[in-house]
């Protein structure tokens, strides 16, 4: 009997990792990585998801004192979008789809905050008879009409963001191409980077 497909005492098969085996003088490549529309939106979806932390930690910070519950939210979502901007830049291609979806409600969330959406918008808090925003750190925050001007600011944002989200996985950053040492090294790859063995998760 294969040891491999032996089953345990419980009856069930243990996991065996799968493995590639490569041609000797071959090495596995990303041909789609090398394209520039693909580099520039790597690039572009990194860089909408730091603009985007900056935008809420600024609303953030400096509306503390008028925040409703949403202070731990701002900080998690942050923390979220950063992580995603890190693992995009090593092409994470199927972080790209949470990332759409999450731009979605931010839109929501920043529409009926902007616009006072069944309650009281941050430009109304600017009038008469509403008190400054206090900062985080203490001292004077933004003003009501800066902090829905800047909410209102990641609607578009993250528009854009979806939008590159969803070339950005249709452009297929995860495919992968075997290709001869020589080729490899042309395309400019210095050195194989592979092992014959390579471990492959599905």
């Amino acid at each position: 009997m294969n040891p491999l497909h032996a089953a345990t005492d419980g009856g069930k098969v243990p996991p065996v990792a799968q493995r590639r085996i490569l041609r000797p003088g071959y090495t596995v490549i990303h041909p789609n990585r090398d394209k520039p529309v693909c580099k520039l939106t790597r690039v572009l979806v990194a860089l909408i998801l730091l603009l985007s932390v900056a935008l809420m930690l600024t609303v953030t910070i400096g509306g503390w004192t008028k925040l409703q519950g949403m202070k731990p939210i701002n900080f998690i979502w942050c923390a979220i979008y950063v992580v995603m901007a890190i693992y995009g830049l090593r092409w994470a291609r199927g972080l790209l789809p949470i990332a759409a979806a999450l731009a979605v409600l931010l839109i929501a969330i920043a529409a009926i905050a902007g616009f006072g959406v069944g309650g009281t918008s941050w430009f109304d808090r600017g009038h008469y008879g509403y008190g400054h925003a206090g900062s985080l750190f203490g001292g004077t925050g933004l003003s009501a009409d800066a902090i829905g001007t800047l909410t209102l600011l990641l609607i578009p944002l993250e528009a854009v963001l979806v939008i590159a989200a969803i070339v950005g996985f249709a452009q297929g950053w995860n495919i992968e191409l075997e290709v001869p040492d020589e080729e490899a090294r042309r395309r400019g790859y210095s050195d194989r980077g592979w092992s014959t063995r390579l471990n492959v998760s599905r």
